[in-house]
């Protein structure tokens, strides 16, 4: 919706109301027309022209349970919901959301409600950043699948972000363009997602020769602030990096602003990298170049898996799947001069 908003030189808002076919909507037919054909030219899946779900040969199992410890405080898990909602509704099922705030009791009481309901072929049990889990007792000999998240002993099929392939990629990509001296602000460095970015980043300079140099690392906690107060600290080096590789988009926006106060131009002085591809990364001055967090495919992913465990009698070896985003060039990298 964003990208068709930017097409059809209109508001998200108009976008989502115009595609939803809004009643009440005080939107002009010029305004409506430009929108569904921004719609038509980016090949977004319009609602009314969906393929119809396929009819589902057990009409009284149609829902699917989406089980999350929080969906309302980052996109991530709303994201990953759109896209199990919209595959299982091209299959012929519901999909439901469960937010249990990670709280055992109100979790207990979600499977309890989950487990009595006979219409709910199995649970996607999710999780709002990349961890390991102990899936509860209930679900023991429930269909489930893993998402953005993973259990020990592997038992269940898990879904997750391809975290050291995309911290490589981001890498990679600034090395291609000449950079050597490359910054990493990482996020807080227990989590899962920290700890691979690192990886990918440590791999993408061997590939390229480059020896690590733990004077450009720094950690940070995902937010604007401490991104700037990291870059203030790494753009004072003597010898200081001509790019920095961020472990989100928020803290890339801090960087930004403080090669700014420091009067470095970006791309021109110093290139920046983010990773997530918020929406935001789309109107920063210059925009993020960045690397997709694939919330919306591991959703798919998800609900696909389930649906073929259930109803298409698959046989899945226990695994983790992991699934890459693609990078996204914008402007705030370039060549080395």
């Amino acid at each position: 919706m964003t990208d068709i908003a930017r097409l059809a030189g209109v508001s998200q808002s108009s976008v989502s109301l115009v595609l939803n076919e809004m009643s009440g909507a005080r939107i002009s037919p010029e305004t409506q027309a430009k929108v569904w054909e921004a719609a038509h030219k980016i090949g977004y899946r319009l609602p009314g022209l969906r393929h119809l779900p396929v009819k589902n040969p057990d009409t009284e199992r149609d829902k699917i349970a989406f089980i999350v410890d929080e969906i309302s405080t980052s996109p991530h898990p709303v994201v990953s919901f759109d896209g199990a909602r919209d595959y299982a509704f091209d299959q012929g099922f519901l999909v439901y959301a469960h937010s249990t705030r990670s709280n055992p009791e109100l979790e207990a009481a979600v499977l309890r409600s989950v487990l009595h309901d006979q219409s709910i072929i199995g649970v996607i049990y999710a999780t709002i950043f990349t961890r390991k889990v102990r899936l509860p007792p209930a679900l023991k000999d429930v269909p489930t699948v893993l998402l953005n998240c993973y259990a020990d002993p592997r038992k269940h099929m898990a879904i997750v972000p391809g975290e050291v392939a995309g911290g490589f990629a981001a890498t990679n990509y600034l090395t291609s363009l000449g950079h050597r001296r490359i910054g990493f602000i990482n996020g807080e460095p227990w989590m899962d997602a920290a700890i691979d970015r690192l990886k990918g980043y440590k791999q993408a300079l061997a590939t390229a020769d480059i020896a690590f140099d733990e004077a450009l690392v720094r950690d940070g906690d995902w937010l604007p602030l401490r991104g700037y107060e990291a870059a203030r600290d790494l753009l004072s080096l003597e010898n200081r990096p001509t790019a920095i590789f961020c472990g989100n988009d928020l803290m890339a926006i801090g960087v930004m602003e403080a090669a700014s106060e420091m009067g470095l131009s970006v791309p021109g002085d110093l290139s920046v990298m983010g990773y997530d591809d918020q929406e935001l990364a789309r109107y920063t001055h210059p925009p993020l170049s960045t690397l997709v967090l694939p919330n919306y495919e591991m959703g798919q992913k998800a609900a696909e898996t389930l649906i073929d465990m259930v109803i298409h009698q698959k046989t899945f070896r226990p695994m983790t799947i992991k699934i890459d985003g693609p990078l996204v060039r914008r402007g705030t990298t370039s060549a080395l001069a």
